[in-house]
């Protein structure tokens, strides 16, 4: 019997209206989870917690049963001398398996401290692995879970290996040639997840050259959550991506400078319901590339 069409019939009875199968991507109705609902099925089956940050941080006091990634290995140097580059599925399907995953799981990801780009694109690599129906980004830190008087703990649970068939999907990441070819498409929108000044070309990171993609338009990926880390109402959001040019239909396409800013912009696109991609090689790829246009803010 195929290992999707069993779980599938078991997370339904589990967590009704979860539509899970191999493949697909998460909604507004899986994609984000309250710590009220974190709470209230921290020990059903099949839920996997997480924690994403700084082993201090987690050693100092997690959320009980949560289990640390160490994200240099979810998102490592490529071979190609990026910063951040996606793993080999085989190699994701082994580093998911040791934290307790396995196909059918209940993945809810969540951060220790201020590190939601890192918990996005933890999400958006389960997502690429084929996990996006039934991976979670809880809404707000453990500052917040903290704060609302929650049990913490300090003891690391003992995990149990889990078994992961990755259903490898082609609608996550972009590569460069895909962005160059699509710079003008009607219905492709390349959306700059860095902030206002980076993307103007007013400010840059030691090492790279200011500006950004030809075309691209921009949405700071930290506009759209609140000082605590919330996910804003979705009318605000909506309004964001609206006032970038991205219509309905479109295919979004985010970068930011090595591919973790724009994994939160991602997050949010997806949970708007628009087709989203991310562009793994980012700025640092693109601009290896003399050839490939860029621009600065009034050009």
């Amino acid at each position: 019997m195929n290992t999707w069409k069993a779980v599938a019939a078991i997370a339904a009875a589990v967590w009704p209206g979860l539509v899970l199968a191999c493949g697909g991507h998460g909604s507004a109705q899986t994609l984000i989870v309250s710590t009220e609902w974190l709470a209230a099925h921290l020990k059903d089956p099949n839920v996997v917690v997480l924690a994403v940050g700084s082993q201090a941080d987690y050693d100092e006091g997690h959320i009980p049963g949560s289990v640390y990634v160490n994200y240099q290995e979810v998102a490592p140097k490529g071979t190609n001398g990026l910063s951040a580059e996606l793993p080999p599925m085989p190699r994701l399907a082994e580093l998911f398996g040791k934290m307790g995953v396995s196909t059918g799981s209940r993945v809810i990801v969540y951060r220790l401290n201020d590190t939601l780009t890192q918990a996005a694109r933890v999400v958006v690599t389960l997502d690429a692995m084929g996990m996006g129906q039934s991976t979670s980004l809880l809404d707000g830190s453990m500052r917040e879970w903290k704060g609302e008087g929650r049990t913490v703990s300090k003891e690391a649970p003992a995990v149990k290996p889990g078994t992961l068939e990755p259903c490898p999907q082609t609608d996550v990441i972009a590569d460069l040639n895909f962005v160059s070819k699509n710079l003008k498409s009607a219905d492709v929108r390349i959306v700059d997840a860095r902030a206002p000044e980076f993307y103007q070309g007013t400010s840059s990171r030691p090492g790279l050259v200011p500006g950004h993609i030809a075309g691209a338009t921009n949405v700071y990926f930290n506009s759209l959550f609140d000082g605590a880390g919330k996910l804003l109402p979705m009318p605000k959001l909506q309004a964001q991506f609206i006032a970038a040019g991205v219509k309905p239909g479109d295919v979004v396409v985010s970068y930011c400078f090595i591919g973790q800013q724009a994994s939160a912009l991602y997050v949010v696109s997806r949970y708007l319901g628009y087709d989203t991609r991310l562009y793994d090689g980012s700025w640092e790829e693109w601009t290896r590339h003399p050839g490939l246009p860029t621009a600065k803010a009034g050009q």
